[in-house]
C-alpha cells in the first residue's frame, strides 16, 4: 500500500503553446523571399556613357564663356546620351536618369549657343551699316 503523503511520480510536462494562436496569420509582406546566392544581389552596372554624357554636356555650361566651344560639347553630350540611352535599353544598365539629363543639358548649351552666335552676327551686321 502507498502513503498518501508521500509524494508520487512527477505530473507530466504540458506540451509547448501553439506558435500561431488564434489562427493568426502574418502578413503577406513577411512571405518567405527568394534566396539568393550568399544572400547577396549585385546591383547592376551603371553605363559609362551615361555617366560621360553628364559630365561633358556640363563642361559645356563652362565652355561657354569660350566663344561657342561650350555649344560643341553640349552636342557631343547629348549625343552621347543618345547612345547610351540605346545601350541601356539593349542590356537593361542603371544610368538611365543620367543619360537623360545629359541630353537635356546638352541640347540646352547647344541651343544657347547658337542664339549667342546668331546673336554676335546680328550685332556685327548691323554695326558695320
Amino acid at each position: 500500500m502507498t502513503d498518501p503523503y508521500q509524494p508520487g511520480p512527477p505530473d507530466p510536462v504540458p506540451p509547448p503553446p501553439d506558435p500561431q494562436p488564434y489562427g493568426y496569420q502574418p502578413p503577406a509582406y513577411y512571405a518567405p523571399q527568394p534566396m539568393y546566392p550568399y544572400g547577396y544581389v549585385p546591383p547592376r552596372p551603371t553605363e559609362g556613357l551615361a555617366i560621360a554624357s553628364l559630365v561633358v554636356s556640363c563642361a559645356g555650361v563652362f565652355g561657354l564663356c569660350l566663344y561657342g566651344v561650350g555649344g560643341l560639347l553640349g552636342i557631343v553630350g547629348a549625343i552621347l546620351g543618345h547612345v547610351a540611352r540605346r545601350r541601356i535599353a539593349r542590356t537593361g544598365a542603371d544610368g538611365a536618369a543620367l543619360a537623360l539629363a545629359g541630353i537635356i543639358v546638352g541640347w540646352c548649351m547647344a541651343a544657347v549657343s547658337a542664339a549667342a552666335v546668331a546673336f554676335f552676327v546680328i550685332l556685327i551686321a548691323t554695326e558695320s551699316s
